[in-house]
């Protein structure tokens, strides 16, 4: 557990599902952020969710985050194929001209996937 001045940040617990859902299903309701938020399917099985969100509608720009939650599917192409699909919409369907995504080297299939299909890489140095 952290704790800040106002603030605490504690591992989530089954008391939060009930706030989590109410969270979700009013998302859900609304076309998620910007109708931007869709659940990764194959099979007909659920592994994860994608979605765009940080619009700059001024410069066209927007991050895109990927989560495979099911470790079965890790390092089987999903995740990439993902990304592929995924900027195919943000560039020709909703004609945003940069697409970013935060990443770190050391996760692996993540930062391999975004290298693979193009995404360019820029680093920042660590905070002082």
């Amino acid at each position: 557990m952290l704790k800040g001045e106002s603030v605490i940040l504690r591992a989530l617990t089954r008391d939060d599902l009930p706030r989590l859902q109410a969270e979700f299903d009013q998302r859900v309701s609304h076309g998620g952020r910007d109708g931007s938020d869709f659940a990764i399917e194959t099979e007909g099985k659920f592994i994860g969710i994608c979605g765009l969100f940080n619009f700059d509608v001024n410069a066209h720009t927007c991050e895109l985050g990927i989560m495979i939650g099911d470790k079965d599917y890790w390092g089987r192409g999903y995740g990439r194929e993902e990304v592929s699909l995924f900027l195919d919409y943000a560039f020709r369907l909703r004609n945003f001209h940069k697409v970013w995504r935060r990443s770190h080297v050391w996760s692996g299939g993540s930062y391999d996937d975004l290298v693979y299909m193009g995404v360019l890489h820029k680093e920042w140095p660590p905070n002082p």
